[in-house]
Formats: C-alpha cells, structure tokens, sequence
C-alpha cells in the first residue's frame, strides 16, 4: 500500500478518541498524527485537494471537550466542509483534515479523482484508479491517512471507490439523511476503515440511530449479476468464495430463487436528466415490485459491488462499473461495501450487501458479523 498510518508515538491526551461503547479499534489516529500522513503520502496518492493544517490544529481544544474527541476525517470535494455529515461530526468532536479529490473535468466517467498533485491512484495498485466519485475519500482511507471520509452516492459513488480500494462503504437509505441532490437518486455515505468506524458516523449525523445486533444466521439470497450484468469471472469468484465463506462460517444461511432485475440503465439516466419517460416509470416500478416481493422473504441480498476490476488510467472504455449499484439508487435500498478478497493480479474487489429501506442500522449490524469473517483476506 502507498502510505500507513503515523506510528511515532502515541497521541496527545487532548488529541485522543473517546466515544464511550465503541469498539477499542476506533481512534487510534490522532489529528497531528494525521496531517503529518497526508504530507508524506499525498505527493504520490494524489488524494487531497486541500489540507487543513492551521484549521485542524485550531478546532482541537474544543473538539477535545465532545464526543469524538478529535477524530480526523476528510470530506469530499470542495464543498463537502459544508454537507450536513460535515457539520454534524464537526458538531460531535470531530476534525476535518482536508477535502478529498473527486473527478476533473474533461470525461464522461466518473469513476476516478483528479487531486491537488495529480490524478488519484490506487493505494493497492498504482497503474489502478481508486473508482469514484468519492476518489480521494476511498484512497486516504485505504492509505490508513484517516479512520472515516465523508461521501455522497448518486449511482455507486461511495460503494464503489470502496470496493476497489478495500474499505468499508455506506450508502444510506435515500432521503434519510438531507442531499442537495434534486434528482432524489444521490444520498449520504461513509467510506471508513471498518463497519465499526461507519457506526460513528451514522451515531452522528443520526438523530435516531439504534446499533442492530443481528440474530445469525441471516436469510440472504446472492445474485451474482441481478439477472442483466456481464461479470468478469475473477470478480464473481471472489465474490462466491466470500459468500461460502459466510454460509460455512454461518452468517448466513442462502435462500434460493436469486434476485433478477430490469436493467435500469436507461431508467437512472432519465430520472437524472429529470425526463418524464413513461417507459422508465414502469422500469423503476417494476424492479420496485421485484426487490419489495424478495426483501418481504429475507433481510439482506447479496451481489458484487461491480460487474468489474478497477480500470486502468484510461478510463474504463464501454464498461459499465455502476451496473450493480445503481439500481439501489433508483429504489432507495441502503447498500453497503464490503472487502471480499483480491483477483489474481492483486485488485481488491467488494461484496454488496443491500437491505430493506430504511433498515441501514440493522444493514450496518450485518456487514459487522460479515466483516468479521471476511477481515484479513489479502493479496
């Protein structure tokens, strides 16, 4: 990987973490600890597209005082310091550090990140983009520069930069939480180390979230396509030895009948121009009828995060890696990221886990106990 965490000593007491019931893994980073990260790696990440130092350094003697205790995050693009995430973990402690990279100009695609040194790379495979939008976020996670990035996914934007680059990745519910987004296709997320980190996030930024244990094993169908998308076959092998792995381990307990879906391509795409196509209406209503019918039997469904690899620098050429995901976005499903194993040639690729609307604290709660299994699959 291109850069680690900043192990010269242990952080300040005023800089520390403190969120009581948390996992003894959140809030090993320290503010200082943090920037000091960044500086060294971000020259060749390329993940920043601006770095905060004066006013992190600032907000730490309040910051110290609440919650979070100075917890180090990013936020994405130039306006997310202003997102309600933002604002919220700001609220509870928390320390933005920098704004992350997210797509320049000049490409149709949005699968890659455009930072303050150049274009965004893969902390796992340099000649690799970390996916997009939320490029940068991904990548400083990835890179242990920080525990937990803000994000925002209007088609995979937030699952699938986490799926390339190996880290944990939350798209809530749409309209939980407030998004600009007039289209209502876009909404809040969270790239973060691990579950147990996007559990501070949602703890935040959730006026009425409830941590969810769930009673194992789950009842879970796996699609290996949602019945449309080409697959590379190395993708859908990591992704079925990480569902036998779950089965064996038992997280959960298959249920057959598969999940297929109409391709909502054209569907997305007229929602987000704001056409009034009759023909996409019926689409979006009838995968709605799908996904209500499987999610009355099971909680949780399961499918690759992307039908591919992450591209090279190019671009992904007519490849489609928003084939799995944005179909969530159209029906408002949360979805979550999970690292599920490596290819061959060493490109980390992520399991999708998806639950009912409205469920994101008991989808969280799932993806924990899978974590949990899948946790220290490498290249």
């Amino acid at each position: 990987m291109t850069a680690s965490r900043d192990a010269s000593g242990p952080p300040a007491a005023a800089e520390r973490t403190a969120v009581p019931g948390l996992s003894a893994s959140i809030g090993r980073t320290d503010v200082r600890g943090a920037l000091a990260a960044i500086e060294r790696a971000d020259p060749e990440l390329c993940a920043f597209l601006d770095i905060w130092h004066t006013e992190a350094l600032a907000r730490l003697p309040g910051a110290a005082r609440l919650p979070l205790a100075g917890l180090p995050f990013t936020v994405k693009g130039p306006t997310g310091i202003g997102s309600y995430a933002a604002r919220r973990l700001i609220a509870a402690g928390g320390v933005p550090v920098g704004s992350t990279s997210v797509p320049g100009p000049g490409t149709h695609w949005q699968t890659w990140g455009l930072g303050a040194h150049g274009r965004t790379v893969n902390p796992w495979r340099a000649d690799r983009t970390p996916g997009g939008s939320s490029a940068g976020s991904a990548a400083a996670v990835a890179a242990e520069l920080v525990e937990l990035a803000t994000g925002s996914d209007g088609a995979g934007s937030v699952r699938i930069p986490a799926a390339w680059c190996g880290v944990f990745g939350l798209k809530t519910t749409n309209g939980l939480l407030p998004s600009p987004d007039r289209s209502g296709l876009a909404s809040a997320g969270v790239l973060a180390r691990s579950a147990a980190h996007a559990h501070v996030y949602l703890r935040c930024v959730l006026d009425t979230y409830e941590p969810a244990v769930p009673k194992l094993p789950l009842r879970a169908v796996h699609s290996p396509d949602l019945g449309y998308a080409d697959v590379d076959p190395e993708v859908e092998t990591v992704v079925r030895g990480a569902v036998r792995r779950l089965a064996a381990a038992g997280v959960i307990r298959l249920v057959g009948g598969g999940c297929d879906l109409l391709d909502p391509a054209a569907a997305w795409q007229a929602v987000r121009s704001g056409e009034a196509a009759p023909s996409a209406g019926e689409l979006r209503r009838e995968n709605d009828r799908r996904l209500d019918a499987l999610f009355d039997g099971v909680p949780l469904l399961l499918t690759p995060v992307t039908p591919n690899r992450p591209h090279g620098h190019e671009g992904p050429g007519e490849l489609l890696s928003t084939a799995l995901t944005w179909a969530f976005n159209l029906s408002g499903h949360p979805a979550a990221s999970v690292p599920a194993g490596f290819t061959p040639d060493g490109c980390p690729v992520g399991l999708q886990l998806v639950a009912r609307r409205g469920a994101d604290a008991s989808l969280l709660g799932m993806a924990a106990a899978a974590e949990r299994v899948l946790t220290g699959v490498r290249p």
